[in-house]
């Protein structure tokens, strides 16, 4: 067979990596506009739930059963715990913010991984990355705008996401030379709906329903008897999820990391659009402003990372 040639594995590496954001954004606006409504906890059980026999599929086509039991599976459960409160403090956000500046805050990631690789992979960082990162937590103030009366602690939530995120991902680099993308999709799931049962379990008979801020609510409402059509939508996030990881595992797989992950901010197209046409949000100048610091700074730590490998390569 003769192998594609370098630029069409990028620009379908590209193209993969774009739908997954493009997918994995409609679960956003799903689980958004049922936190009025319902718990998150019953929406993760449903989601996971539908998840499940998808991601075995996976599992199925990429090594069979056997890669779920490996040695290092308690590994891959506890990078799954790590991935729940990543999720869950972006979910329980999206109730209380615009989409677009949940998703603005969370591409704080980036920075977030280039700082836990220099404490936990003893990586050596540039002084350009380190004043990049710096001035991405500089966007990351101007859009929490602590101390002024447009405050929400909520704001705080997607950084503690991009944190466990970046950790989710510095240990996937960790496993990822023994374990299968689709068994650490598989673990990470299996915890998922387990953490979710758990929570549905303190919170699900509504004993602790009433709080008045909507990131709260999300959390402590009681299950609630869905629609027919609410339900549809709880169970679209499963295959979402499905689908979505697929294409973004498959962009990952094709092209190289470097070429494909600047395509990731493509999210905050999405956040904006949905936020304008469903809920009349717009940024502010502050928002914007804070916006472009931190995709900027984003943007030029991964361009940065990918001309310092390339040296390293060269000498």
């Amino acid at each position: 067979m003769t192998p594609t040639p370098a630029p069409q594995r990028s620009a379908l590496g590209i193209l993969c990596l774009c739908a997954g954001v493009a997918v994995f954004s409609v679960q956003d606006l799903i689980l958004k506009l049922l936190s009025g409504a319902y718990p998150l906890h019953q929406a993760m059980v449903i989601r996971s739930l539908t998840a499940m026999p998808l991601l075995y599929l996976l599992v199925l086509a990429s090594g069979g059963p056997k890669t779920l039991v490996t040695p290092g599976w308690p590994r891959m459960v506890a990078r799954g715990l790590v991935m729940f409160v990543a999720y869950t403090a972006y979910y329980l956000t999206l109730a209380a913010l615009p989409m677009a500046t949940t998703v603005a805050l969370y591409f704080s990631a980036p920075l977030m991984i280039t700082l836990l690789s220099v404490l936990m992979l003893h990586d050596q960082v540039s002084l350009p990355r380190w004043l990049a990162v710096a001035m991405g937590f500089v966007g990351v103030v101007v859009m929490v705008r602590p101390g002024s009366d447009l405050f929400d602690w909520a704001a705080l939530l997607p950084v503690v996401s991009g944190l466990t995120y970046a950790l989710s991902m510095i240990l996937a680099r960790q496993q990822g030379a023994t374990q299968t993308a689709a068994a650490l999709a598989f673990h990470g799931n299996a915890v998922f709906l387990i953490c979710a049962l758990i929570l549905s379990a303190v919170f699900g008979s509504g004993a602790f329903a009433g709080e008045t801020h909507p990131s709260l609510g999300f959390l402590t409402r009681g299950w609630v008897t869905p629609t027919a059509a609410d339900l549809g939508r709880m169970a679209l996030c499963g295959g979402v999820a499905a689908i979505g990881l697929t294409l973004l595992t498959q962009a990952y797989r094709v092209a190289a990391s470097a070429t494909v992950a600047p395509f990731e901010y493509t999210g905050l197209i999405w956040g904006v659009l949905y936020g304008w046409v469903f809920w009349s949000d717009w940024p502010d100048s502050t928002a914007w402003t804070g916006i472009a610091i931190i995709c900027g700074a984003g943007l030029f730590v991964l361009w940065r990372e990918t001309t310092e490998r390339r040296r390293a390569l060269a000498m």
